[in-house]
């Protein structure tokens, strides 16, 4: 038996997954985000921890059988926060998670003081890496940075409780601005920038590589026969990645979940920074990938289900599968946007409006301006070079067969449908977790996802779309000065 373990956003998901790579068990346990100024958003490490035990526990309760047997850990999360500990091991302040957008001076100071960044680390300087967010400590709280003995990603932090090692693997490790994504190592110079030096920071390893063992006291918690190991485990994409087998060169998918997400794997360190296109270390060896990312995609459908005080599902069900574009339009900029971009201050907006505009029409209008942002994304990796021909969905928003039918018209790309494509991320943790303890070669454990349903796009909503989207673009041009945080 293998764990797979999601640290998301909104919730800490763990699976149970057996030795034929069925999911016999899951529990999920919701965590909030705290925005104490306008443009800051945090958590606190110790509730990811509590979610962890709380989760874990539930699948105890369910099949303490199968628990007790568990042989590997996978961990998965949520990307670029950064988790301050001081010289006992203990967190500084609230992790300033990866959507947070304070640190936009900083972004700019780095790339002065470090001109070689985009080469070394494959990406710009912006808002919603680790390393800005550093920046912004050592000029804003400068008697918390003083104290600070190490610097750790959310997962590995994680990680910690759990083994009391401090280890990151490569994937999650690329989204810090502070790793020669090529060389797979950390960068001095990159850390020397900040303020920095590897004394900072955690050991690297590969994701399928072993990382810790689990403490003694957690093992009889759970009452498990042997201490299983800990495997490296990936950033949330990478690991979504792994679950669907996506660890060829032109394998892709995309995600739907609170960010939105255009996934590619690369033969090798392929950096596109003037898109902001993220190139990263895939979760294996010897593998990388890009995204294009579009940070409001789930997240503004369920920003617009609180004003309207209608549930997602409701709101989904109204508007269908659409014959034709909403006569209106919306920019998903809720917290700012990445690729193409980077901008940590544009705002969102419709456009558009009149007497004839209801809640279906706004509703479509926002499912649409989602599809339009990946197709940023979409022309970004073409433009560096990168083609897809079809893509896996996955992610909460992949449950609505009509967003996939918008999202897949607006790319013009076949988009597959999965049975379970909400558990990606924690599925592939757990995957990295068996090739941790057994040694299996990727291919062999990286078997393909059941494909519940290939959605074609729709050639008519195709070309209707082909104009929205030079519309969309257009109202980013003429009014992206307007509509920015004060």
């Amino acid at each position: 038996m293998f764990i797979g373990l999601d640290f998301g956003t909104s919730a800490v998901k763990a699976l149970l997954v057996d030795g034929d790579q069925h999911v016999v068990g899951s529990a999920t346990v919701p965590l909030s985000v705290q925005r104490p100024l306008p443009g800051h958003s945090e958590q606190d490490p110790h509730a990811w921890w509590q979610a962890m035990l709380d989760a874990i526990d539930a699948l105890g309760r369910a099949d303490a059988g199968a628990l007790s047997s568990v042989e590997g850990i996978g961990l998965s999360g949520q990307m670029h926060g950064a988790v301050l500990l001081d010289q006992a091991g203990a967190v500084l302040r609230p992790a300033i998670l990866w959507n947070d957008v304070r640190s936009a001076a900083e972004s700019a100071a780095l790339e002065a003081a470090f001109p070689a960044l985009r080469q070394v680390t494959g990406n710009l300087a912006m808002p919603g890496f680790t390393a800005p967010k550093l920046m912004w400590v050592r000029k804003h709280e400068p008697e918390v940075f003083a104290r600070l003995r190490t610097v750790l990603l959310p997962k590995a932090y994680i990680r910690y409780r759990l083994t009391g090692e401090m280890i990151e693997e490569m994937s999650d490790a690329s989204g810090t601005l502070w790793l020669d994504v090529g060389a797979r190592d950390w960068s001095d110079a990159a850390l020397a920038a900040t303020g920095l030096s590897r004394d900072f920071m955690p050991r690297l390893v590969e994701g399928n590589a072993q990382a810790g063992t689990l403490r003694p006291e957690l093992a009889a918690r759970w009452h498990m026969t042997r201490r299983p190991i800990l495997a490296g485990g990936a950033g949330d994409n990478a690991a979504g990645a792994i679950g669907l087998s996506a660890i060829h060169p032109g394998d892709a998918f995309v995600s739907l979940g609170t960010s939105g997400v255009l996934f590619a794997v690369t033969d090798r360190f392929r950096p596109y920074p003037q898109a902001a296109v993220h190139a990263f270390c895939h979760a294996l060896p010897d593998t990388w990938h890009q995204m294009g990312v579009t940070l409001s995609a789930a997240d503004s459908l369920t920003w617009w289900a609180g004003v309207t005080g209608h549930d997602e599902a409701a709101l989904l069900a109204e508007v269908g599968m659409p014959a034709a574009p909403s006569t209106a339009l919306f920019l998903p900029y809720l917290g700012g946007e990445r690729t193409p971009h980077n901008d940590g201050k544009i705002r969102g907006a419709f456009a558009g409006l009149s007497h004839d505009t209801g809640r279906r029409l706004l509703t479509q209008a926002v499912l649409e301006g989602v599809a339009f942002s990946l197709r940023d994304c979409l022309d970004a990796l073409a433009a560096s070079g990168t083609r897809i021909g079809t893509a896996d969905v996955i992610g909460g928003g992949s449950r609505s067969r009509a967003w996939i039918g918008i999202i897949a018209a607006a790319l013009n790309l076949p988009l597959h449908r999965l049975s379970a494509g909400e558990t990606g991320g924690a599925f592939g943790a757990a995957r990295l977790a068996r090739m941790a303890v057994t040694g299996e070669a990727p291919e062999a454990v990286c078997t393909p996802p059941v494909r519940a349903e290939t959605i074609v796009p729709d050639p008519a909503l195709v070309e209707a779309y082909a104009s929205h989207i030079a519309r969309y673009r257009a109202l980013n041009t003429k009014i992206a000065e307007v509509v920015r945080a004060v």
